[in-house]
């Protein structure tokens, strides 16, 4: 039996869903356990695509279980959406392999409000937020002021904090951010139903991994974002609102840290970033272009256009330190076929000095050059192969400088976007014997 968790070691976006996908193959139960549905996982299984916004991407295997844990802020017309866009591809949705934490929190109307109203009146200074109102939902988490899943199911003790907290959340949004006021009876109209079909997938998740754990099933964790997205850890302010290193895992789906066994980062073949915030290897020439529009570099949640640049290994060494990363996985590493050279970020220049951690204050960042290694790129398409052997010499070379320069195994590789089009090395599943 293992447990492992799947986080970005970037700015998100690294390909988790394709890796999750995958390695559910061996899973029992695949389990999310931060943000909302200001991510989305891409997967391609048999030339089709399906993007999850909020239900774990396990969910293609029929015979698997998802969780949606506790560290996650869901809004519930999105998932019951969700689910009936997968019914009605075939795939199977019911209480029986989906399941939502009685202790997540629900995303409300005014939480999206004030999302909009917020970014609306910073102008020019604004954090580029999705506005589906995780960040404020994740305020009143916080602020002992949200209402969870076990609240919302029950229809007394959700009108009662309704009325509580509306006032409060009406004159925040009518006498500040001059936006309008929402209505306690068209809530309950919309949520009730919502709580209606809901109520069967509600459980206690933490009791269910507990059992799981007992019964030695594999246990797959699915982080959203990246880890220089995370509150705490990232490029704050430019930020998301939950934690999405890979201990959170724990606290966000209740299981003690014991029970992990692995983390594997997902570290795409160059660096994205959408939205506002600081980007040292951003590219703003022809070969970012190329890399855009070659590795389709759209959100998947909110079709924002990516930022692209090349690969930078301060950001990802420092993501295995914050993650204690077993392994890494490489995707989209296609996509750099038929460049002449690739560059590698080893180190920043900041005004005399030479950085190989990344600097925590974004001033210090910002005025960050990269320090690169230049090497030679191939030509030769690589999207059938299935052995490391098979890949071109230099890009067998740029894996290995990669693996080198983070200090982490190397254990997948993604070579295109189908479930197929993949390489591993090592299954991140099978621990070392004692």
């Amino acid at each position: 039996m293992s447990n492992i968790v799947v986080i970005g070691t970037q700015w998100g976006d690294e390909g988790k869903g394709k890796v999750v996908d995958l390695l559910a193959r061996k899973a029992g139960m695949v389990v999310r356990f931060q943000g909302g549905n200001n991510a989305g996982h891409t997967m391609v299984v048999d030339g089709e695509l399906f993007i999850s916004h909020i239900i774990p991407s396990g969910i293609l295997h029929p015979e698997k279980v998802c969780l949606i844990g506790n560290g996650v802020v869901v809004d519930p017309a999105v998932l019951i959406q969700e689910m009936q866009q997968l019914r009605a591809r075939g795939i199977s949705v019911s209480p029986r392999n989906l399941m939502i934490s009685e202790n997540a929190h629900v995303i409300m109307p005014y939480h999206k409000s004030i999302d909009h109203g917020s970014e609306r009146l910073k102008g020019d200074k604004k954090l580029g937020t999705t506005g589906r109102g995780i960040g404020p939902c994740y305020e009143d988490k916080v602020t002992r002021r949200g209402i969870r899943f076990c609240d919302l199911i029950d229809p007394e003790v959700f009108e009662e904090k309704l009325s509580i907290i509306l006032p409060e959340k009406n004159f925040y949004l009518k006498d500040f951010l001059k936006s309008e006021a929402v209505d306690q009876e068209s809530i309950l109209r919309e949520y009730l139903p919502y709580a209606d079909t809901l109520r069967p997938h509600v459980a206690n998740i933490s009791l269910i991994l507990s059992r799981a754990v007992k019964a030695e099933d594999h246990i797959l964790f699915e982080g959203a974002q990246g880890t220089h997205l995370d509150i705490d850890h990232g490029t704050y302010p430019y930020v998301t609102s939950s934690n999405t290193v890979a201990g959170n895992a724990c606290c966000g789906a209740g299981i003690g840290p014991t029970r992990i066994h692995g983390v594997i980062g997902m570290v795409k073949a160059y660096t994205t970033r959408v939205g506002r915030g600081p980007f040292p290897t951003e590219l703003h020439d022809e070969i970012g272009e190329r890399i855009q529009q070659k590795g389709a570099e759209f959100g998947a949640t909110t079709g924002r256009r990516r930022r692209c640049g090349w690969l930078d290994t301060v950001v990802v060494r420092n993501a295995a330190r914050l993650n204690s990363l077993t392994g890494i996985a490489i995707t989209k590493l296609d996509v750099l076929t038929g460049l002449k050279t690739v560059k590698i970020c080893t180190a920043y220049r900041y005004k005399e000095d030479r950085l190989t951690e990344f600097p925590t204050a974004l001033k210090v960042l910002e005025e960050c050059e990269p320090i690169y290694e230049d090497l030679p790129g191939w030509s030769d398409d690589i999207t059938a192969i299935q052995d490391v052997d098979d890949l071109p010499k230099n890009a067998r070379a740029y894996v290995k400088r990669v693996e080198e320069l983070v200090e982490t195994q190397v254990q997948i590789i993604s070579v295109g976007p189908g479930r197929k089009q993949t390489v591993v090395l090592q299954d991140p599943f099978d621990r070392p014997k004692p």
